[in-house]
């Protein structure tokens, strides 16, 4: 008993030393890079980190503070043909940004090159993304996904914020060249979301004529009776025929009317249950409306549907029923997003093997305790086999994360029992990996130096203060002066 005290006091005793003498505050370089169906922008951007705990308190590292450095020119998407991006151009105006900016690949601490739109689709589109991240920065971190575009983009709008401040319900629709991308806040809480192909290149001109239609575009005009074929002439009639039609597709969705298997709607249903109270507007289409970029360079004057699609959107009756709050971004939102709104900063009492770090595309898996310690060590090791079940069926050795919830008021014997059984359910992996684990509540030092004092040797990263979903994916940056480390949440779905 009197060792067990001891290792207890001796926990106790970093943690206090951490508190003395870590550093008060830290300045971080963040990066976002979005490369969209139309055009591919950069933004880096810095963050102040400063203990906001006073006193004796237990370290509390916040962001306070995020400031815009650079915001690139707004480049036309590289492609090597209708199905491949153009990977080197691509890196080649990320390094002429950076260079712009004034930064290398190695200042850049965190944040996310994130794919979207109908560039998601390409053939080619994870491994740029995950190529990107690699070569862009020292912790930056892939992502894609229609749903997390939505609501990257609404954060980077201010629709996030505005409902925070208001306390209201809030759509923003990112629509850019391929998709829009809905997602509802309510008092800074997101609520749903919902995906449609409604964008500006899904009908695409040559020397007047119809060069491209998207498969879903000839779908839902093959069922409305439209008729625009590859190599008509452009008719404006029935362009704005059909944009009337899109923008009533949407009125549809946030009234949640719209039908499961409609033709324009990609992936699930519209799956907030709140009443809208306002809608707000970015992406390239926004841009259209409200031009906030410079003529020459705003990206949106393509040959393409988007100025007949952001007319019938400012006519649509249905959609004049709601306010219309003004964006604060509008073809640059998903890039601010992401390079200013994915990072989450982790508990300051955590503990990690450093040299473990950073974490990539570790897929989340969600063990709730529901209050009751004893039924969830019971039950313990078989939800382990799901989540290997899940994410490494053949034993391959892919890792996952582990995300502890509902735990009860932990003593240290509990500590103890709660470690016993990640170890002992670790045992069915088929090779030696880290074992990540994040909390909900703030037990990551203490759970985290008990499975070291008791897996001898094993690799341990166990951090706090940080909420997931079951199937997220999380990325882990390297630990900073401040003794914290950026967590990114995310999801990496490639439509093919």
């Amino acid at each position: 008993m009197w060792h067990l005290f001891v290792f207890s006091e001796a926990i106790q005793s970093e943690v206090w030393q951490m508190k003395r003498y870590e550093p008060q505050s830290e300045e971080i370089i963040s990066a976002g890079i979005d490369i969209g169906t139309s055009t591919t922008k950069i933004v880096i951007s810095r963050f102040s980190l400063m203990n906001m705990a006073g006193g004796t308190h237990m370290p509390r590292i916040e962001i306070i503070e995020k400031e815009v450095l650079h915001r690139s020119a707004i480049h036309r998407t590289p492609l090597l043909d209708e199905t491949a991006i153009d990977i080197a151009a691509v890196e080649k105006i990320v390094n002429e940004e950076y260079k712009k900016a004034g930064i290398q690949p190695k200042d850049i601490k965190t944040g996310a090159v994130i794919i979207t739109g109908e560039t998601a689709t390409k053939k080619n589109a994870e491994q740029m993304v995950h190529h990107l991240s690699d070569q862009a920065g020292e912790f930056l971190v892939a992502a894609a996904g229609p749903d997390l575009e939505g609501i990257i983009a609404a954060k980077g709008s201010g629709a996030s914020e505005y409902s925070r401040r208001t306390g209201k319900v809030i759509a923003n629709i990112d629509i850019g060249g391929g998709t829009a991308n809905a997602a509802v806040f309510k008092s800074g809480r997101l609520c749903g979301t919902c995906t449609l192909h409604i964008g500006g290149r899904l009908i695409e001109f040559s020397d007047s004529k119809v060069k491209s239609i998207s498969k879903p575009v000839k779908e839902f005009m093959s069922q409305k009776g439209l008729s625009i074929h590859d190599g008509d002439t452009r008719d404006l009639t029935k362009i704005r025929t059909l944009t009337e039609w899109m923008a009533e597709t949407i009125a549809m969705m946030l009234e949640c009317t719209l039908p499961a298997g409609h033709t324009l709607l990609l992936g699930h249903e519209a799956n907030w249950q709140e009443d809208i109270d306002a809608i707000m507007f970015s992406g390239g289409i926004s841009e259209c409306i409200y031009r906030f970029e410079p003529d020459d360079t705003s990206g949106t004057d393509y040959n393409d549907i988007g100025m007949a699609l952001a007319e019938s959107l400012k006519e649509s009756s249905r959609l004049s029923e709601w306010p219309w709050v003004e964006p604060m971004e509008t073809v640059r939102a998903t890039v601010l997003g992401a390079g200013t709104q994915t990072t989450e900063i982790s508990g300051a009492t955590i503990s990690v093997d450093t040299e473990a770090l950073p974490q990539r595309n570790l897929p989340v898996y969600q063990i709730d305790f529901q209050l009751e310690l004893q039924t969830g060590l019971d039950r313990f090791a078989i939800e382990f086999e799901k989540a290997m079940e899940i994410y490494d069926p053949f034993l391959e050795g892919r890792n996952f994360a582990l995300y502890l919830t509902g735990l009860p008021y932990l003593g240290f014997r509990d500590i103890q029992q709660l470690a016993a059984a990640i170890l002992a359910a670790a045992k069915q992996k088929p090779v030696e990996q880290p074992v990540v684990v994040v909390l909900e509540s703030d037990h990551a030092k203490a759970l985290g130096q008990t499975l070291k004092h008791q897996a001898n040797g094993k690799t341990i990263l166990c951090i706090d203060q940080i909420k997931v979903e079951h199937g997220d994916y999380i990325d882990i940056g390297a630990l900073l002066q401040t003794n914290v480390v950026p967590v990114v949440i995310k999801t990496l779905t490639f439509e093919h």
